[in-house]
């Protein structure tokens, strides 16, 4: 069977194959500690089970608006007002099933054959598979740990041309758990206002910024008109499954997105969009919770990678990833990574999973408890003692 050309270009997600493998020796009887997916390992909250229960008695099943109900669209324009985030308006809000849809929606509106994308690199790897998959050039901005691993706006600006079409932003962070600063988004916003470009800021992990500031481009005056906020519940929530995200876009673009919803996925479940809305009016204690486990087992991780002889690892300041540098090892991340997986029994990703400059790095996730991070972080230490030592 022949493929479409186009399919050469879309990439995939190497945390899940890195599940597929560990699940491959679990079912041979090996042990291993998941810390290569990226998500929660709490329960989504009993109250927004329950309010999906309820939608699904009152037969609450069929086909809805392609950008969601309208009182979700409501709640998360109440939600994003409450916070201090961004004052927007429900028409402007597209409900999506998961944070992808967004990117990939936004891309498609926006990018063809002949623009530019920046995406951040290392990066989550979707940005670059989708731009590159809807014909448009992928330019790295490499974010470097001697910058905290935050954007450099003035090599940011180096890389604009006048093909650049859309600037991808991440913050929190993934992989690599850092915040963009106040100054950071401000220079940011001047260089997307100046060339006239439009920002995509993924800010799904913001609920998880460990210092409680969290700045964001849309802080800052004009971009509200330029700038597509990614979020939704998975992370906040422990809603991976539900499949829920949101977009809040420009005016210009809620239409065309719009018909992308209904020649892809037509609406998401009704009885999802219930629970949606549970999540953002119930109390908040479930959410405040987990991240202060995420808390503890942040320092648990970040201790224990900078013990182990020829690692070193920067305290990340949002989401649930460690992001050790292991060019002490002297071995590529890949096959570190490899290793791990074969001789430890602990899964993670290396960093070249997520761009080019990821290369000398591993991408953890603490999502686990802290017997089971302590536990790998010895497989990890006898692992290095055992190859490298």
């Amino acid at each position: 069977m022949r493929l479409a050309d186009r399919m050469s270009q879309l990439g995939t997600e190497s945390a899940f194959d890195v599940l597929a493998q560990a699940t491959v020796l679990e079912a041979a009887g090996r042990r291993v500690i998941h810390l290569e997916i990226g998500e929660p390992d709490f329960a989504t909250p009993a109250h927004v089970v329950a309010a999906a229960e309820e939608a699904l008695a009152n037969g609450l099943t069929h086909y809805v608006a392609a950008p969601g109900i309208w009182p979700l669209r409501e709640a998360v324009a109440a939600s994003l007002a409450k916070s201090g985030r961004l004052a927007t308006s429900p028409d402007r809000v597209v409900i999506t099933p998961g944070g992808k849809p967004v990117m990939f929606f936004t891309i498609l509106a926006l990018c063809q054959a002949g623009d530019e994308v920046v995406c951040p690199d290392p990066g989550f790897p979707m940005y670059a598979s989708i731009a590159a998959f809807a014909g448009a050039g992928v330019v790295p901005l490499p974010l470097r740990e001697a910058n905290g691993f935050r954007v450099d706006p003035a090599e940011l600006a180096a890389l604009v041309t006048e093909r650049t079409r859309l600037i991808i932003l991440n913050s929190p962070h993934n992989p690599c758990g850092s915040v963009l600063t106040a100054a950071d988004v401000e220079a940011i916003a001047r260089i997307a206002i100046e060339h006239d470009l439009v920002v995509l800021s993924d800010e799904i992990y913001s609920a998880l910024a460990y210092d409680d500031d969290c700045p964001s481009v849309l802080d800052v005056e004009g971009m509200a008109e330029r700038t597509v906020l990614l979020d939704g519940w998975s992370k906040t929530y422990a809603m991976t499954g539900w499949r829920l995200g949101y977009g809040v876009f420009p005016p210009a673009l809620v239409e065309p997105v719009t018909r992308l919803v209904v020649n892809s996925v037509s609406c998401v479940p009704a009885f999802s969009q219930y629970a949606a809305i549970a999540a953002l009016e119930g109390p908040p204690e479930p959410v405040a919770q987990m991240k202060a486990a995420f808390r503890t087992r942040r320092q648990v991780v970040v201790d224990g990678l900078n013990a182990i002889d020829g690692i070193s690892c920067q305290l990340p300041g949002g989401a649930f990833y460690a992001f050790p540098n292991i060019t002490g090892l002297g071995r590529p991340a890949a096959a570190v990574a490899d290793g791990l997986l074969r001789d430890a029994g602990v899964a993670c990703v290396a960093g070249t999973a997520f761009g080019a400059a990821g290369e000398g790095y591993l991408r953890l996730s603490y999502a686990s408890s802290v017997p089971r991070l302590q536990e790998a972080l010895a497989g990890i230490d006898a692992f290095v003692r055992a190859t490298v030592g």
